[in-house]
């Protein structure tokens, strides 16, 4: 599935959360890479909405902590056709449905250059 979506600016909650180390840890060994404290988060359009929520249900890839931090569930994703990644799916979370949060090994807007109202897309 690909889909496109407008980069926004988040909360700024993942950057704790990302960089506790059972997070870290479990993104390394089943992704291949620590993950950049903090996601890129996109918004998507509400058509996708179904498809969203039909992978996310479905997701058997989740890290479970043994604190009090919520399991997280992910998915492989690529952005742009270029930066290898994962969409996650905090259990936990303020956001609307049609938000995503990418993690990566970069800072994303750094190393491409893109800004809130940038359009993005995301294979997974």
């Amino acid at each position: 599935m690909k889909i496109d979506g407008e980069v926004t600016t988040g909360l700024g909650k993942a950057a704790y959360f990302l960089s506790q180390e059972f997070y870290t840890r479990e993104f390394k060994k089943n992704l291949g890479f620590i993950p950049y404290p903090g996601t890129l988060n996109i918004i998507v359009s509400d058509d996708y909405l179904d498809e969203i929520n039909e992978v996310k249900d479905s997701c058997e890839n989740i890290i479970k902590p043994d604190t009090e931090f919520g399991a997280v569930n992910y998915i492989e994703a690529v952005l742009n056709d270029e930066i290898e990644g994962a969409i996650v799916f905090p259990a936990k979370t303020t956001h609307d449905e049609n938000y995503l949060e990418f993690i990566a090994e970069d800072r994303l807007r750094d190393k491409l250059g893109i800004e809130d109202g940038d359009i993005v897309s995301l294979e997974f």
